[in-house]
């Protein structure tokens, strides 16, 4: 059984009620649980929450709140791999099934579409990795990053000063939106960007942070692009 778990609890502070406001007429959850159920590869999709509100727009929008999220896990500090252990240990004993593979896809998500998780998934399966993530190219050479140092500035890495940009090796970071996990890999405590992970790249125009109003307006800006040209 591949079982998608979708965190989303109740207390965002920088844009309040984030995952259930309303983008682009549809509460942001609801589209991140749309964009699971259409896959080819999630056989559940569930909704590990504190909140009450949020599991009643999730279970209407077609997910399963088998289990409220305990308030140990539920505050800024809790890093998302102890909220999918927890989520993995309830789903395994309500369901007395084994979960053969366990997605997270945040709730925050709405550039993800099921084939990203379709391909993803078959990555996972041939890679043989224990994580498969969505990443994303920096825009820019982060050989050629410079710090400040007093009212000047310097390289990081002052020996690529002269090095063309196309010779410069890519350089990647988490888009923040969705995971493949092997149970074992997430029992174990394994770090979901640690050496036993695999990156799926995404476009840039697909990778956008939502953590501030300013965010969210350019978010919504580029989904309707984003919608557009796909119509076209």
């Amino acid at each position: 059984m591949n079982v998608c778990v979708i965190p989303a609890r109740g207390g965002s502070k920088r844009i309040p009620r984030k995952n259930i406001r309303a983008f682009h007429g549809v509460p942001m959850i609801a589209r991140s649980i749309a964009t699971a159920l259409a896959s080819s590869n999630v056989d559940r999709v569930i909704v590990s929450t504190d909140d009450a509100e949020i599991a009643d727009v999730a279970r209407a929008a077609g997910a399963e709140v088998p289990f409220m999220r305990p308030a140990d896990l539920s505050d800024d500090m809790t890093g998302t791999l102890p909220v999918l252990v927890d989520a993995l240990e309830r789903i395994e004993a309500e369901s007395a099934e084994r979960v053969d593979a366990l997605l997270c896809l945040y709730a925050t998500a709405p550039f993800v579409r099921p084939v990203d998780l379709d391909r993803a998934w078959d990555q996972l399966v041939d890679s043989k990795a224990d994580y498969v993530f969505a990443g994303v190219e920096f825009a820019y050479p982060i050989q050629r990053a410079l710090r400040k140092t007093g009212d000047r500035v310097a390289l990081f890495h002052p020996e690529h000063t002269a090095t063309r940009s196309q010779d410069l090796e890519p350089a990647y970071h988490d888009s923040g939106q969705f995971y493949w996990c092997r149970p074992e890999a997430l029992r174990a405590g394994r770090p979901l960007l640690g050496p036993t992970a695999a990156i799926y790249p995404v476009d840039r125009a697909r990778a956008q942070d939502i953590d501030t109003p300013d965010d969210w307006a350019f978010a919504e800006k580029l989904f309707r692009l984003l919608q557009q040209d796909e119509g076209s």
